[in-house]
């Protein structure tokens, strides 16, 4: 291994450095705040949809679902099922009428913005309470692909983890920093194009090298919880079957796409909705191929890796996969240099477009929406670009644990943005009588519960000791907070003014594909 190294390095030096200079040659092309944050609505198809399964997949595609795999089982795949019936429902049903209607919402550039235009809020009450709801929410998702990029290069290099991180994050930083939205979502494109490659390829030559017909018994052998047969059967969970609670709480993990920022401004960017439409086949495709082959992964890496990876070292099942097979299977180093590569792109791909989504919040929705409004183009962009450094920074601090769990982190962030924006997102282009009130009311109620349900002890488990409602009651926040919130919005809406005629006709102008403001 020593002696690869060097040729590791270089694949990564090379792999970093591309990844600044598309940065650098993006930063001349940012004139106004909508070319920073939505690349002046002109994604093409392809890349909108690489785009934005790669700014989703982040890390916890290629670590942390792989290492629920490995350590559980087979089980674990009904997490991807629940992801890929909500990436199917947010292409089909959500996005061309998003897009539609942000255009038509005053040309909204951000979530936060879209809901004020949509429900006409003047006092920007909505822009507020969203802005910061991202800011928080994404400040935990960061700091997750950090961590990731933390592990990785201290497993693949041996370097301290919080030196690992450091550089990582310093990465991410500079061509995010630069760019903005068409950086992010060119190096999303190349990313996402690797994290492909890496994800097929390396699992496909690991069951080679053990052979389709000797997984069963390898796995036997390895001692996995109740056995092989238990291990692959999806319908058990680390030796034990499955209860209701537990296949409901990771189905739910699908609803979470509906309130995602970072995947719903892809929508709002796209050039038309003929690109659009070229988008769904190509974006449902690579999320069907990515998550499959990611439980592969985990299933394959257990059969293939000596020993057994305990506790968080098991969210690297993929990174030592890739060094066994290319230093010590097959002298190749520089082509597991690549393929570690695609670890990094999962990881980086995600982590740039959460900061991007989080400077628009400041600097687009709460700086020159309601602190001040007559800020020029150039101002806007350079509270972003500092916007962008101080939640990288604090992202970063959250990170320097590094017991931490990329899983854990997604698994909160995500609950989090998904019950408060979900249900507020899907009702708004659906149904016309949502209103101001319901809006406020499914925003807050939905962040309110993860936030209670996650964090605050409120139960007694069996030994007597005070634990959250969520460890006690083994449901994912995301399914109640998401039910929460809908419920929230339509008892508000209906207890309230309906929504004046002005805009009943903008709802109705989207609902016949009239765009124009």
């Amino acid at each position: 291994m020593s002696g690869s190294i060097g040729y590791i390095m270089l694949a990564f030096a090379i792999y970093l450095s591309g990844m600044i200079i598309i940065g650098a040659l993006y930063a001349k092309k940012n004139t106004s705040s909508e070319d920073y944050f939505l690349g002046g609505r002109s994604l093409s198809g392809f890349v909108a949809a690489l785009s934005a399964q790669a700014s989703d997949m982040s890390g916890w595609l290629l670590m942390g679902l792989p290492g629920s795999v490995y350590a559980l089982g087979t089980g674990q795949a009904w997490i991807a099922i629940g992801l890929f019936l909500g990436t199917v429902f947010n292409w089909l049903v959500i996005s061309k009428r998003l897009r539609r209607y942000t255009i038509r919402a005053n040309n909204s550039l951000t979530l936060p913005t879209y809901f004020e235009n949509r429900f006409h809020d003047k006092k920007r009450v909505l822009l507020f309470i969203s802005s910061v709801t991202i800011v928080i929410f994404f400040l935990v998702y960061t700091a997750s692909a950090l961590a990731a990029g933390g592990k990785l290069f201290a497993s693949v290099f041996g370097v301290e983890y919080k030196i690992a991180l450091t550089v990582g994050a310093f990465v991410i930083l500079i061509y995010t920093f630069l760019g903005g939205f068409m950086a992010v979502c060119v190096t999303d494109f190349v990313q996402g194009t690797l994290m492909l490659v890496a994800i097929l390829a390396v699992p496909l030559i690991a069951l080679n090298l053990v052979g389709t017909g000797n997984v069963s018994t390898v796995l036997e052998n390895a001692g996995v919880a109740g056995g092989a047969a238990s291990f692959l059967n999806i319908m058990d969970n680390g030796g034990r079957p499955f209860t209701a609670v537990e296949i409901i709480s990771q189905l739910a993990w699908g609803l979470g796409y509906c309130g995602m920022p970072h995947i719903l401004v892809r929508f709002m960017a796209v050039k038309d909705e003929k690109e659009l439409k070229k988008s769904k086949g190509i974006a449902i495709g690579w999320v069907a191929l990515s998550l499959a082959f990611a439980c592969v992964i985990g299933v394959v890496g257990r059969a293939y890796l000596p020993g057994v990876l305990e506790g968080s070292e098991s969210e690297n099942v993929f990174i030592h996969m890739i060094i066994k097979m290319f230093t010590q299977d097959f002298r190749l180093p520089v082509i597991g240099g690549i393929f570690l590569c695609g670890i990094l792109a999962a990881i980086m791909s995600t982590a740039d477009s959460q900061l991007l989504v989080s400077a628009s919040s400041v600097a687009e929705d709460i700086f020159k929406g309601i602190i001040k409004k007559d800020a020029d183009n150039k101002t806007v962009l350079r509270v972003s670009r500092i916007t962008v450094f101080i939640i990288a920074v604090l992202a970063y601090f959250i990170a320097l644990n590094p017991n931490n769990s990329i899983m854990g982190l997604v698994s909160n962030a995500w609950a989090g943005l998904g019950a408060a924006f979900g249900p507020i997102v899907l009702l708004s282009l659906f149904w016309k009588r949502t209103n101001f009130a319901g809006a406020v009311a499914g925003i807050l109620s939905g962040a309110v519960t993860v936030i209670v349900w996650d964090y605050i002890p409120l139960v007694a488990n069996g030994e007597g000791a005070a634990v959250t409602l969520g460890t006690g009651t083994g449901l994912y926040s995301l399914a109640i907070g998401f039910a929460v919130g809908v419920a929230a919005i339509v008892i508000a809406s209906l207890c309230t003014k309906a929504p004046s005629e002005e805009i009943y006709k903008e709802f109705e102008d989207v609902q016949k594909g009239n765009n124009s403001l």
